[in-house]
């Protein structure tokens, strides 16, 4: 049933094919970004309540979804190394880890950014922070992890169980304002409710939400072809590669 997916297995060919797809990404991401960026920072109308202070929400929101979103998907590509012993996905799991990690340092820096004239504070320690912060302590656990053993498969295997067993704080970061009584904002975006903001202000969200999406997608392929390098360093392939690459600059 799954043979039609064994050629798509060999490194040399994930590499090639995320080789494909990175231009792609990184064009869509630039768009969407750009675009959604101008529209809410100097399209967008005034917020009634929080004046311009709203405007950082186009940063703030986009990464604080995708901080959550990068770590679920390290946990299936942890959950895949484990049970079916594939060595590609704990180096999935690898490349998206500092993506995750500088998101959800972003968001925890915008989120200060923004509650300081919000709350007259940088920092409360409000459920919904403090879970975000914890995320935070996880990339950096697993991260800290994967490096601690002098086997790289041991290293890889330790932070794999961490990033799985980590994934019970995800649903504490998305359910924290309506569990707990916080300071923060509930979410403006629901796939259940109407949207709680205006349309002129929603869809440059919506552009700049699937824009940091295409931005980690981006990030991700470059730094996963790079751990197949690494990892594949001694194998044919890569030595042909990389002497193509020196033909290529001579």
């Amino acid at each position: 049933m799954w043979k039609w997916l064994h050629p798509y297995a060999k490194s040399e060919t994930q590499y090639q094919i995320c080789g494909k797809f990175l231009p792609w990404f990184a064009i869509f991401a630039i768009l969407l970004i750009s675009v959604g960026w101008f529209w809410g920072l100097v399209i967008a109308p005034t917020e009634r309540q929080q004046g311009d202070a709203f405007r950082i929400m186009y940063v703030h929101v986009p990464v604080a979804i995708w901080s959550m979103g990068v770590y679920i998907s390290m946990a299936i590509a942890a959950f895949i190394g484990l049970i079916w012993q594939i060595r590609n996905a704990y180096l999935a799991m690898i490349a998206m880890m500092p993506v995750g990690a500088v998101f959800t340092f972003i968001a925890l820096a915008t989120g200060a950014i923004w509650g300081k004239p919000m709350w007259g504070t940088w920092w409360v320690w409000d459920a919904r922070l403090t879970s975000e912060l914890i995320l935070f302590f996880l990339y950096l656990g697993v991260l800290a992890l994967h490096v601690a053993f002098s086997n790289n498969e041991t290293g890889m295997k330790a932070a794999a169980i961490l990033c799985i067993v980590g994934v019970i704080n995800i649903p504490i970061i998305h359910y924290s304002v309506v569990w707990w009584n916080t300071l923060h904002q509930p979410a403006s975006i629901s796939a259940w409710k109407k949207p709680a903001i205006a349309t002129p202000m929603l869809i440059p969200l919506v552009m700049c939400i699937f824009g940091f999406l295409c931005l980690f997608i981006c990030f991700t392929l470059i730094r996963y072809r790079t751990e197949l390098l690494n990892s594949e360093q001694k194998r044919q392939w890569v030595k042909a590669l990389l002497l193509t690459n020196t033909k290529g600059e001579n």
